[in-house]
């Protein structure tokens, strides 16, 4: 697993994860799980992000580890408001899903390899935009 539960105790002490779990840690793993596929979804279009969520330890990049902590942390909370800060995960959650859309409008970069086509060739992953210049007006 990506993210494993014990790691999520740098954002949640775990005497406020059995108390939202009411004992059922299998909670958390399901939100883990689903903040996986959140970020999954904001990079599959630029990233080749199953394999960097095929990783484990120290080969992870550091930022996605973070970023799936506070958005898991986050959907985990909502169960129920112990002794935990929900304004607090709500920013922290914000705050990931911010970074993460400015990745994906190609604003922010960070070191996961490109996704392939099936021939091993990058895919072109170049932000597409439209745009005109600005309307002029005459004055007679």
């Amino acid at each position: 697993m990506y993210v494993t539960q014990e790691e999520i105790s740098t954002h949640l002490y775990n005497e406020q994860a059995m108390a939202i779990a009411d004992g059922d840690l299998s909670k958390l793993l399901k939100a883990v799980n689903v903040a996986i596929a959140e970020v999954r979804g904001y990079l599959t279009g630029r990233y080749d992000i199953d394999t960097e969520l095929t990783k484990t330890g120290d080969a992870r990049n550091d930022l996605i580890v973070l970023w799936v902590k506070d958005i898991a942390v986050w959907h985990f909370v909502n169960i129920c408001n112990v002794n935990t800060s929900l304004e607090l995960r709500a920013k922290r959650r914000d705050d990931a899903v911010s970074q993460l859309k400015s990745i994906q409008k190609g604003n922010f970069d960070i070191d996961l390899p490109p996704r392939t086509d099936e021939t091993g060739n990058a895919v072109n992953t170049t932000p597409f935009s439209i745009g005109s210049n600005r309307r002029r007006e005459s004055h007679i």
